[in-house]
């Protein structure tokens, strides 16, 4: 396996399988040099764990062809996939996309051919804390699915190879409906999380105001999943906002980036949900709003 993108996400769940025993190779960047020499750690509430010595490279030439892909990297970062990706492919060889939003499994389809791809949704709080260091507070599921027909069973070996590895995990039924699942809690959290200037998920539930405005964020998402068949429901309201509460002050992913300067996903979570929206037909004026908010608190910090 080769993780891209060895952050937060690709080294929780690349750790995890390369402590299995798994052959798990991480194509790594800024980080390179210090976890070459420094190893890995994982602080987790289900047991920390090390890798002294993780398979590290700074290319995906010399990692080469693999059998399963795991991009974990941000959705930002995808233009740089046509250029990582093809040395890393075998003619057998999968892709899975663990990345936030929609428009990922496209792009990559776009790459190797929509029959190798495969989406996956994680549910977890999650931070990289320095390089090599990753604090894992909360959560960890991961729900597996095909963007299209594949192979009969691929989704349910991969998840169970991730489910060996101490990871809840399963098949998802319908890949489209868990993104928009997933959409329920992102949309209104890692946006106010940023258009309110950088402020952690206890800061936005302290406000009624605020969670009057994240429960309304909330029921256009699943009005627009509703408008492509999706069934969503509305007890994934409450769902969301109990399971939040529990984080405390929570930084989530957008916050982090936001505060620290780095580019925010703002395509995948805000804007190309708001685009099917509005293509059915379906008002979502508050997500309009929000998305305004994003985009200018990140030009007034350029």
């Amino acid at each position: 396996m080769a993780v891209v993108g060895s952050g937060a996400i690709g080294w929780y769940y690349g750790g995890r399988l390369a402590n299995l025993g798994e052959d798990v190779r991480f194509l790594l960047r800024s980080d390179y040099e210090a976890v070459r020499n420094g190893g890995m750690r994982v602080e987790s509430v289900h047991g920390d764990f090390d890798l002294p010595q993780p398979q590290v490279f700074p290319s995906a030439e010399d990692i080469g062809p693999v059998d399963l892909v795991i991009i974990a990297w941000k959705a930002t970062s995808n233009a740089h996939l046509a250029e990582v990706l093809p040395p890393l492919l075998h003619e057998g060889t999968q892709v899975l996309t663990l990345q936030n939003g929609l428009g990922n499994c496209e792009v990559i389809s776009a790459i190797t051919g929509p029959d190798r791809v495969l989406g996956g949704l994680c549910f977890v709080c999650i931070n990289r804390i320095a390089p090599g260091l990753i604090r894992h507070t909360a959560g960890g599921r991961l729900s597996i699915g095909e963007w299209q027909a594949g192979i009969p069973g691929r989704a349910e070996e991969v998840a169970r190879r991730f489910k060996a590895a101490g990871i809840p995990a399963g098949a998802a039924e319908d890949l489209r409906q868990s993104q928009w699942e997933k959409l329920v809690w992102n949309v209104p959290f890692n946006g106010l999380s940023v258009a309110r200037g950088g402020v952690t998920t206890d800061v936005l539930l302290d406000s009624g105001e605020t969670e009057n405005e994240i429960r309304a964020l909330m029921v256009e998402v699943i009005a627009a999943a509703r408008a492509q068949g999706l069934e969503l429901g509305d007890e994934l309201i409450d769902f969301n906002v109990d399971r939040t509460r529990p984080m405390g002050p929570y930084r989530t992913s957008s916050m982090i980036d936001f505060v620290e300067g780095r580019e925010v996903e703002v395509d995948g979570i805000w804007r190309e949900p708001l685009r099917r929206a509005k293509e059915l037909g379906v008002p979502t004026p508050r997500l309009e709003k929000l998305l305004a908010e994003i985009e200018n608190r990140l030009a007034a910090r350029i």
